[in-house]
């Protein structure tokens, strides 16, 4: 992982704001023109939406950012202020947005931390440490919902299933199995023997026709070394700090959908069950997308899963849930960076 401030600030650029934006725009557009269902009077649905639940969906992601802010600061020992904090989250979750999500903000995730004053073996440890716990609620939130849900997760057609011949069970096993697979390897080299995760990168990378890479595998496997010596000796109450938020930070952020589903249409119990495992699987499918914060692609498979049972409301529950989920950090770290960046640099003159 190279903090090469040119490469960081590549990233970290406002205008990649609308490279994401015209992205989702032209889904939604596409998704507009050939759903027959989606109508000028669906549309007015949307003055109709249910105080309560609107309420509700903003009252939880408010308490998912509180949760966020407060978890990296248990996860750095406090090491940061609460100022830093948010600025950390607000720019994590902005270089999220404008990075594929395959790739993730996690290189940008280790500069800011550096430039919040930690030194970068910490940067890296708690960097490293916030992706595994992320992670490992995909991996075991997943079963639960799939098992409690099962049979009314994935619709029975999908453009999805035609265009590409792949099932959506198919696009969701594949995904979960890359995520478990990485987040258990990463698991077991920071957390466990980061020595012997170093020395199979190397044997790997002896191979002839990986020779190329060796010289990055072995900076990597001294990075997570780096990042294990730091998370030794945590007492228990750190580790339950850190799942407990994690649990509280995600949940949230699933249940948020369920909010804003409820205030279009009146759903059982049971219904809200399926619609929050939906939302899980949705999630893990985008962590695998080649777009920047999933981009485009949410939208599009957001409506492969909801369209059977919302209807007429899918358009404007699948806008509402971008709107909230999405595009608020996209805009607000554009307008946080620069004064970030006039902060963090004026503190080492």
């Amino acid at each position: 992982m190279k903090l090469e401030k040119e490469k960081i600030f590549k990233t970290l650029n406002p205008n990649k704001v609308w490279i994401p934006v015209l992205l989702g725009v032209s889904i939604v557009a596409f998704l507009f023109y050939q759903d027959d269902s989606v109508t000028v009077e669906n549309l007015s649905l949307i003055f109709e939406a249910e105080i309560i639940p609107v309420a509700l969906a903003f009252l939880v992601l408010f308490a998912r950012d509180v949760g966020y802010v407060y978890r990296i600061r248990m996860i750095t020992g406090k090491k940061l202020t609460w100022k830093s904090s948010i600025y950390v989250i607000i720019l994590w979750e902005f270089a999220s947005a404008v990075t594929p999500s395959v790739v993730g903000g996690t290189a940008v995730a280790v500069f800011i931390l550096m430039k919040e004053g930690l030194k970068l073996g910490k940067a890296l440890a708690y960097t490293m440490i916030t992706a595994i716990f992320d992670n490992l609620y995909f991996v075991v939130m997943a079963p639960i919902v799939y098992l409690i849900a099962s049979g009314h997760i994935f619709p029975q057609n999908s453009m999805i299933e035609t265009q590409l011949g792949r099932s959506l069970p198919t696009l969701f096993i594949i995904s979960y199995s890359l995520i478990a697979v990485y987040t258990f390897v990463m698991a077991f080299a920071v957390l466990v023997n980061p020595r012997w995760f170093r020395w199979i990168l190397l044997k790997i990378t002896s191979i002839k026709f990986l020779r190329r890479w060796r010289q990055g595998a072995y900076e990597q496997g001294s990075e997570i070394m780096m990042a294990s010596k730091e998370l030794r000796g945590r007492d228990f109450m750190y580790w339950l700090k850190i799942s407990l938020s994690t649990i509280f930070i995600w949940t949230a952020r699933y249940a948020m959908l369920n909010c804003v589903i409820e205030a279009f249409s009146n759903q059982s119990f049971f219904e809200h069950i399926v619609i929050f495992a939906r939302h899980v699987v949705i999630w893990i499918t985008m962590l695998v997308s080649p777009t920047p914060g999933s981009s485009g692609t949410a939208e599009f498979i957001f409506t492969q899963f909801f369209q059977e049972d919302l209807g007429s409301v899918t358009f404007i529950t699948n806008i509402f849930w971008r709107l909230m989920t999405y595009y608020p950090y996209l805009f607000l770290g554009a307008l946080v960076l620069p004064r970030w960046i006039a902060r963090v640099f004026k503190k080492k003159k």
